[in-house]
């Protein structure tokens, strides 16, 4: 398989190191230097792109892909207000788009443990509910993306909980989520609920890049030659 690379940072060498060890190639790389090379012709020679890049940039990004035909995978977070555009967009084109906000097995197997562990606490009001995410201090955007997912699956599961915000709670309807910055940490994130009585928490510590990676490739393979939107659920079957 053919693989377009768009954005080749840390994470972008990290999906690269993967996909050769998986027997692709990485046919197209695109970033700050080589950005003349980001053209439709040059995407039309891979089978599947793969865009990590940032909130500022990757709505274009993937536009960009969709109109040039090819499926893409997006990892970058932060642009989610943007998602019905694109969403829009895709739909119109008869295009192929696959988004998660964390390709990590691990998280995306955390997040179903999460959705459960909610809907048990949903009648415990005892229960006083707190989020924390802690990143590397490039990460550009705050709570991370992952955070907000979880945060969003605690908001369906507990009524009682109305918002999420992204610093201490003042009110009982609102989720908070503290954001940490703090290098060289590829990320943590847990979910605690502290009573009177006891604690209950959830924890999921990333210890590099390469679950990620591993993902975001696993994501390509599958979404290559489909048409459609799709998340990680589909890639894992959960």
């Amino acid at each position: 398989m053919k693989i377009a690379l768009i954005g080749y940072g840390k994470m972008g060498k990290a999906i690269e190191e993967i996909a050769l060890q998986r027997g692709h190639t990485t046919d197209l790389k695109i970033d700050i230097n080589t950005i003349d090379s980001f053209t439709a012709a040059n995407l039309q020679q891979c089978d599947v792109a793969i865009e990590f890049t940032g909130p500022h940039s990757a709505v274009e990004n993937i536009s960009k892909c969709l109109d040039a035909g090819i499926p893409v995978v997006s990892g970058s977070t932060g642009w989610l207000e943007q998602w019905q555009i694109i969403k829009d967009k895709c739909e119109t084109l008869n295009g192929a788009l696959l988004y998660a906000s964390n390709f990590s097995v691990g998280v995306n197997l955390f997040f179903e443990l999460n959705k459960k562990l909610a809907q048990l606490m949903s009648n415990h009001e005892e229960y006083a509910i707190t989020m924390e995410e802690i990143h590397h201090t490039q990460k550009k955007d705050a709570p991370s993306g992952t955070a907000i997912t979880l945060a969003e699956q605690v908001l369906e599961n507990i009524p009682r909980k109305k918002k999420w915000l992204n610093e201490a709670a003042k009110y009982p309807n609102e989720l908070s989520i503290i954001s940490k910055r703090i290098d060289p940490a590829p990320g943590t994130h847990s979910i605690k609920y502290s009573s009177e009585i006891d604690d209950i928490e959830i924890i999921h510590t990333a210890h590099n890049r390469t679950g990620f990676a591993t993902g975001a490739v696993l994501a390509a393979e599958f979404l290559a030659g489909k048409k459609g939107i799709y998340t990680m659920k589909d890639v894992l079957n959960i």
